[in-house]
């Protein structure tokens, strides 16, 4: 295979054909990254910081294109994608920011005649992988930190977003940044494997499915490097007897459905205390209903198609599944006619009566789907959180603040939410355990795993 191309799931037409990188192209873009990481490693922090913000800015001056062209690629309504765009800009100001602390030399309680600190130093070449449905937020986590830290960068997107990685790169160049600082390269699985493979690579920052994750893993066994891994989601959500209903029904959905359900923190799998269980499935099934699905470039939607007609296939096959397994579906498809069979386009869909023998409730989705199940109390509702093999979020909707702090100290997850979900703070990492993988992005702990740590013992007098 010498040729990538992507399917616009909104009609099934090429969006984007490009040629994949050949050996020499590889090879010359590794040597570029290793020339210009010399000379970038011996910058100073607010030299970094000037290039980096430069970009950001050359940036975001293009949002609209940049929109339009993820709404293309993956299919998310265009009156959501800008907001991916203003998302790059906020996680990307805010490692900026907070690089001269994170970066800082650590030291000691002093000894006289002693000079002790560590200090932390660049990996070399950054090699971020990262996914289409979010193409730019999942890249930007590692890729400006990996900068700020003094490493180079090269970006192998996935082959259905590929112009995301082209807009960042330019807009490095267009900052006057290095040569060799950021590039991208369009790659198959095997010649991405084999760049993994390659001594200059300092660290892999990967984002996607768990296959992904263990091919990535297998590919740098014996490299000795740190590889970044953050997979996938089955995420729960627990509403406590005292939870605001309405706002928890609105804050859920939104979770469930945004994106088309295309997120790895989304909200699949949903408890509700006994009291409020009727309420809320009846304000769920209505609110779930006046989804548009529909044309993503038309201003009235609200759903679009999910990234290939392949992928709502397997969607369709768990609602049928979940169905068969004695689901209650609490969505009228009709009420979606553009949700075809065949299609990309899938109608959203809520399920009581659910329980843990059910695919639905244990393995990730990664559509408009979620399970509604009731639970008597909050021992139940820990102890059936926790039985998944993910731990990406959790998230616990009360009124006591203590309460939301207890449960999550006995959830086994990267990220305790309370009345909130589907969301990255860039002040707070982005981790996962179980399968949902190891390591961490943003906030100071992401540099942590960009740099690596030199002590330096020096003895001042003899």
């Amino acid at each position: 295979m010498t040729e990538q191309l992507t399917i616009s799931p909104i009609d099934g037409s090429i969006v984007v054909r490009r040629t994949l990188a050949s050996s020499a192209q590889v090879e010359a873009a590794l040597q570029r990254a290793q020339l210009t990481q010399h000379q970038w490693r011996a910058a100073g922090i607010a030299e970094r910081a000037t290039v980096c913000h430069r970009a950001v800015d050359a940036f975001v001056a293009n949002k609209a294109d940049i929109a339009r062209e993820i709404t293309l690629q993956i299919g998310r309504p265009l009156r959501y994608t800008p907001n991916e765009v203003n998302g790059f800009e906020t996680r990307a100001r805010h490692m900026i920011g907070i690089a001269d602390v994170a970066l800082a030399d650590i030291r000691p309680e002093p000894i006289a005649g002693f000079d002790r600190y560590i200090k932390r130093e660049p990996v070399g070449i950054v090699f971020v992988i990262a996914p289409w449905n979010y193409p730019l937020l999942t890249a930007v986590n590692a890729i400006v930190p990996a900068l700020m830290a003094g490493n180079t960068v090269l970006v192998k997107h996935s082959a259905q977003t590929p112009l995301c990685a082209e807009r960042i790169v330019a807009a490095f160049a267009a900052a006057g940044a290095p040569e060799g600082l950021v590039q991208f390269l369009h790659l198959s699985h095997q010649d991405t494997q084999q760049v993994i493979r390659d001594t200059r690579i300092g660290f892999v920052a990967f984002t996607g499915s768990v296959a992904g994750g263990v091919a990535v893993e297998q590919a740098a066994v014996g490299r000795f490097i740190g590889v970044g891994l953050e997979l996938g989601g089955c995420d729960p959500a627990y509403v406590h007897a005292d939870a605001a209903i309405e706002h928890a029904v609105e804050t859920l959905v939104d979770g469930a459905m945004f994106n088309s359900g295309q997120s790895c923190c989304g909200t699949q799998r949903i408890y509700v205390h006994a009291s409020q269980y009727d309420e809320f499935i009846d304000r769920a099934a209505a609110l779930t209903t006046q989804y548009q699905l529909g044309d993503p470039l038309q201003p009235e939607t609200t759903l679009g198609p999910v990234v290939r007609a392949k992928a709502a296939d397997d969607i369709r096959r768990v609602i049928a599944q979940t169905c068969k397994q004695g689901g209650k579906a609490l969505i009228d498809e009709a009420r979606f006619p553009h949700a075809t069979p065949g299609s990309a386009y899938v109608a959203p869909q809520l399920f009581a009566n659910v329980n843990h023998s059910m695919g639905l409730m244990k393995e990730e989705c990664f559509g408009p789907v979620a399970g509604i199940m009731k639970v008597r109390d909050e021992q139940e509702a820990i102890t059936l959180m926790n039985d998944s093999a993910y731990g990406l979020t959790a998230a616990i909707f009360t009124r006591q603040p203590e309460l939301a702090r207890r449960i999550g100290d006995a959830l086994d997850t990267g990220t305790v939410f309370m009345n909130r979900c589907d969301y990255l703070d860039p002040a707070l990492t982005w981790t996962g355990v179980k399968h949902s993988g190891r390591g961490g992005t943003l906030s100071q702990i992401g540099y942590e795993f960009l740099t690596r740590p030199k002590s330096y013992h020096l003895k001042l007098s003899i």
